[in-house]
């Protein structure tokens, strides 16, 4: 990716609400410029959405948990079926992750992101997970390897809290090192 891409991308980061003629002035780029280069990387797929970011304090949650667990040995048809089960809960069940993906670590196979407004909502849950998960996953998950670190989102002295203003920062403090 071009060092005009990436900085354009992470002022978006920082603020996705900005004109294209305010970008282009923090760029030094003219607004015409930039309106182009937006639209190829949306195009493109680099851009995928603009959205915003809430305090998930003041909506009431306190924890988030990130659980991770072990995938039993699956075929390419149940990854398929398990990607479907992932993102189409059923009717009766109700979507409580807001992240949930593949990966490879501390011998696990998949890490699930969801929030909790408080520690008893949590439990049950994580029960709810230990007793199989959702229906439709059940039978691709090793329910015995599960384990899971809470953060509280109350506590004020975390050492750096994941923003994308912070992986904006990251992105061209990396592509400066490359130069």
């Amino acid at each position: 990716m071009k060092e005009t891409e990436l900085n354009l991308v992470s002022e978006l980061m920082k603020n996705s609400r900005r004109s294209d003629r305010d970008l282009a002035k923090a760029l030094g780029l003219s607004q015409p410029t930039v309106t182009r280069l937006r639209a190829k990387m949306e195009n493109e797929g680099v851009i995928k959405e603009y959205t915003m970011v809430p305090d998930f304090r003041k909506l009431g949650f306190n924890l988030m948990s990130i659980i991770m667990f072990k995938l039993r040995p699956l075929t390419e048809e149940q990854v398929q079926e398990l990607h479907q089960a992932a993102r189409e809960p059923d009717n009766q069940e109700r979507q409580h992750y807001i992240m949930i993906m593949t990966g490879i670590g501390l011998g696990k196979h998949a890490a699930m992101v969801s929030l909790h407004k408080d520690y008893s909502s949590y439990a049950k849950y994580a029960s709810n997970i230990k007793n199989g998960i959702h229906s439709r996953m059940k039978a691709f998950v090793d329910t015995e390897g599960i384990e899971t670190f809470l953060i509280d989102l109350n506590y004020e002295h975390h050492f750096q809290p994941l923003t994308f203003s912070k992986i904006a920062e990251h992105l061209q403090k990396m592509e400066k090192g490359s130069s």
